[in-house]
């Protein structure tokens, strides 16, 4: 080393070392599907991810939680776990592999994840979709999350709101994956005998087995503007009835003209609806008697029944004795 080193041609600047330099992230700036305009992410984030042209990106379960839930603050249901690749499924790769694939990418288990909290003071258990996870196919993970997530709605006498966004049965788990269709319909019975609320946000894509099963079996059926909804794809449906399909076919706002939908409301204004809907149908005596809020999600000991006062206790005493009295008589 010596000074010729640090001598730099006039006029050239001379570069930093590697370390000093400052790249831009990569996810600095999106693109609209829609326009193909540049967004900024940090405006992206402030508008609940829905594009200035009203496209509502595809977001995941952590997002819609902190969408949701009052302060941001809600306790993740446990999901139980389930057996891994059965059926031993192998096409150009081992269905175990895409598992562990998934999950080191995404850090969770499946495509459902659950949480309970309050919504604009409304209690509720959340169960939210991951399309990013294997298309958010159904299988046997998905089908025990959303039992639990009902039979803990039940428990904490509470409404369920599920958030569907998939491409149907996961195929790579057979009639395994197809018996949670019925598996999920008898959770939903057991919310409406308890007289709960069961809501469903159909969000892009919904489609196959899941709109098949729970997504259509809601008592309210709320739609994201945009969002694909139906059983067979559009092109499956154009090169089997050999027809052009009307402008719009299986989006939100094509079905809720055909009565298919009973909303179509703004991811920016969902929280409100969904909301005001739980306070309508979730029952008065089951809203007294929920459970608080506890962040370990631990249930609550239940408190034993007291009399009001000490006469009140001295007068239940003496009639408990007024019919042994006139027994005696």
């Amino acid at each position: 080393m010596n000074w010729l080193s640090n001598l730099a041609r006039p006029g050239l600047k001379k570069s930093k070392p590697e370390e000093e330099k400052r790249e831009t992230p990569d996810n600095l700036w999106i693109k609209c599907p829609t326009t193909g305009d540049l967004i900024f992410r940090s405006d992206l984030e402030a508008s609940n991810w829905v594009t200035p042209a009203g496209f509502h990106m595809r977001i995941g379960p952590d997002t819609r939680f902190r969408q949701m839930f009052d302060n941001g603050r809600w306790t993740l249901v446990p999901l139980p776990k389930v057996p891994t690749d059965p059926l031993k499924f192998r096409d150009d790769k081992k269905y175990s592999d895409r598992l562990k694939a998934y999950r080191a990418k995404l850090n969770r288990d499946d495509c459902m994840s659950a949480a309970y909290g309050a919504v604009n003071g409304q209690r509720a258990v959340l169960l939210v979709q991951d399309f990013d996870f294997m298309g958010g196919s159904l299988g046997m993970a998905a089908g025990e999350a959303f039992i639990t997530a009902a039979q803990t709605a039940v428990k904490r006498k509470c409404g369920m709101v599920c958030f569907t966004a998939s491409g149907g049965a996961r195929m790579q788990e057979g009639i395994l994956s197809l018996m949670q269709m019925p598996r999920t319909t008898l959770a939903i019975q057991e919310l409406r005998e308890s007289r709960l609320p069961y809501i469903v946000v159909l969000t892009d894509p919904t489609t196959g087995g899941v709109t098949a099963s729970y997504a259509m079996l809601g008592d309210v059926h709320i739609a994201e503007p945009g969002a694909l909804i139906g059983f067979a794809g559009p092109r499956v449906i154009e090169q089997t009835i050999r027809q052009k399909l009307p402008e719009g076919f299986q989006r939100s706002e094509y079905l809720l003209d055909k009565g298919m939908v009973d909303m179509v409301v703004d991811r920016r204004q969902l929280k409100d609806v969904v909301s005001q809907i739980l306070s309508i149908l979730t029952p008065a005596a089951a809203a007294a008697s929920a459970e608080p809020e506890n962040d370990e999600a631990q249930p609550q000991p239940e408190a034993e029944a007291k009399p009001a006062s000490r006469s009140g206790a001295k007068r239940a005493a003496q009639d408990k004795k007024k019919p042994q009295q006139k027994a005696a008589e």
